[in-house]
């Protein structure tokens, strides 16, 4: 179990109210109530798998994509709503939802594949806004034109940007250089469309400095929001071969909650952060364990972060951040 530097075990339970600015609290801000993601899976694909860029993807990259799984199984949009949507009902008492196209790159191919999926999004019952994941070389202006278009008060595109060093982009095998996340995300500045950041901390040969690197160029951007994962290697990866060979090891826990600290202290406090964590599917993690343990993981961040904070304010308590 990580330990905090006195020594001791982290509590249970931190104090909310001086943590980073989270989504959860953004979305009950603009909406006065809870609103619930639901992760769909739109049968997307992406250029480096499909033979346009490449056929291995990244490093990283687990074969069958992020989310749910619900889309394999043969279910349609609306009836993977259905089903979260009375699943959220139930847990959570949500009435607001956010459709989350997750899986692969959802803007990759034609304008008219988006405006399809737009069209059937428009459909669904108590849908507060969307979240579109996808890669940043699969953006153009016609596509971003009819994002801005969707009638949603709440719009992000969830950018993959990963890194921002082109060294390590080229050694997971991204197919893309930092110049296109800069261009895509300068692109979507334009719209109503708020941008989400994906970055990825413990990726092959980085270290420290190479993260806060990319932070300081993300602050220079029109970027509304962060999202971090600790990489954790995935069965039947590139990554999941170099881990067998002994040529890479992903970050120890303390090593990445020191880390993701570091990064959210760097960065400019009116982004948004998403999350702070991955969220292995079942079965597909490989190493390390401690990626299982997401609430474990999520609250000694948290503990970190504001011990952090009370410590650079002398013990004085904490401004909002």
């Amino acid at each position: 179990m990580y330990r905090r530097a006195s020594g001791g075990p982290f509590p249970q339970k931190v104090d909310q109210m001086h943590t980073w600015n989270t989504f959860t609290v953004h979305l009950r801000q603009r909406f006065g109530q809870r609103v619930q993601k639901i992760p769909l899976d739109a049968g997307a694909s992406c250029p480096n798998r499909d033979g346009t860029l490449s056929r291995a993807g990244c490093t990283f990259c687990n074969a069958i994509g992020s989310g749910s799984g619900l889309g394999l199984a043969g279910m349609n949009l609306p009836a993977q709503w259905a089903y979260w949507r009375e699943h959220f009902r139930k847990s959570n008492r949500a009435s607001l939802f956010l459709a989350y196209l997750q899986s692969f790159s959802n803007t990759y191919g034609p304008a008219s594949r988006l405006a399809a999926l737009l069209d059937i999004l428009r459909g669904l019952p108590d849908l507060a806004g969307i979240s579109v994941g996808t890669r940043p070389d699969c953006l153009d202006a016609e596509k971003l034109a009819l994002l801005a278009a969707a009638p949603w008060r709440e719009k992000w595109l969830e950018l993959g940007v990963q890194t921002l060093n082109d060294a390590t982009l080229r050694r997971i095998n991204r197919g893309h250089d930092a110049a296109a996340s800069e261009r895509a995300i300068s692109l979507a500045a334009g719209t109503d469309v708020q941008v989400c950041a994906h970055l990825m901390l413990g990726l092959p040969g980085e270290g420290r400095d190479d993260v806060l690197a990319t932070v300081r160029r993300l602050n220079a951007l029109p970027v509304h929001g962060v999202k971090l994962h600790n990489v954790y290697v995935c069965q039947g990866t590139a990554l999941a071969r170099a881990h067998r060979a002994g040529d890479y090891s992903p970050l120890s826990e303390e090593a990445y909650i020191d880390l993701a600290v570091d990064a959210l202290l760097a960065l400019r406090p009116d982004i948004i952060i998403h999350r702070v964590v991955a969220d292995p599917a079942p079965g597909e993690l490989v190493a390390p364990e401690w990626a299982a343990r997401k609430g474990d993981l999520v609250r000694y961040i948290q503990h970190e972060y504001h011990r952090r904070r009370e410590s650079a304010s002398g013990g004085k308590g904490l401004a909002a951040p």
